[in-house]
């Protein structure tokens, strides 16, 4: 049976899977920042880096261990994150098709991967002092 805090009535999780939840943060924020320094976007290096990717693959793999620690909100913030950004990536793609969003689109991606790295670095450092993500 697993430790329960008695601030907050919610499982402890193992130090191991804190430490791997850091990894995952680790590996998105690499994929982002390697947006900042090539020529795509953030967004779009978030998406399809390889760091980025496995780390979702963790999430989903890694979720059911989080279930009831504070680690949980941080799996699905993480997973959030990633899809609403292939969500907002989907609605740049089609705005570029109608020819007329073409100057939003640039505009968009700059927004959208602010967004991201916001996500990246608000879910890092709440989960360094120990707390869940807000529902």
């Amino acid at each position: 049976m697993a430790d329960i805090d008695a601030e907050t009535r919610t499982a402890v999780p193992p130090e191991s899977l804190v430490r791997l939840t850091h990894v995952i943060y680790g590996l998105h924020a690499f994929s982002a920042v390697m947006g900042m320094l090539g020529p795509a976007f953030i967004v779009t290096a978030f998406l399809t880096g390889w760091p980025s990717i496995i780390a979702v693959i963790i999430n989903y793999v890694k979720r059911g261990d989080a279930r009831g620690t504070f680690l949980d909100s941080h799996f699905g913030w993480q997973i959030r994150t990633f899809w609403y950004a292939l969500l907002w990536v989907l609605v740049m793609v089609a705005l570029i098709l109608t020819i007329v969003g073409i100057p939003f689109v640039w505009l968009m991606g700059v927004i959208v991967g602010i967004w991201v790295l916001y996500r990246i670095a608000r879910g890092w450092i709440t989960l360094n002092d120990g707390r869940a993500m807000p529902a």
